[in-house]
């Protein structure tokens, strides 16, 4: 059996690649066999390139789009205020149990 590694782009790459996809006469298939790659790869992103222009191709999932990254650090955020109100009304328990 042969084991065959998976070849990574860098976003540069992809977005040069769409974009002599988008300004060539060639085909989609033409320019996809000349670069050594599959047809519906290179489909692929002309899809997300067109979808998501500014924030196509963010990386190895360790990159999120800015709208993934808000939420997220929302929540985190959301989290952290819900911890210190807790702590805070632990706080105010114990202080009033100690006046009476």
């Amino acid at each position: 059996m042969v084991s065959r590694t998976r070849r990574t782009f860098t976003k540069e790459f992809k977005i040069e690649t769409v974009r002599l996809v988008k300004g060539s006469d060639s085909s989609v298939e033409q320019i996809a066999r000349e670069m050594g790659m599959h047809p519906n790869t290179l489909y692929r992103w002309v899809k997300e390139f067109s979808e998501r222009s500014a924030e196509a191709f963010p990386g190895k999932g360790h990159l999120m789009s800015s709208e993934a990254e808000t939420i997220r650090q929302l929540r985190r955020e959301n989290e952290r205020l819900r911890m210190e109100r807790d702590i805070l009304k632990k706080a105010m328990a114990i202080f009033s149990s100690d006046r009476k």
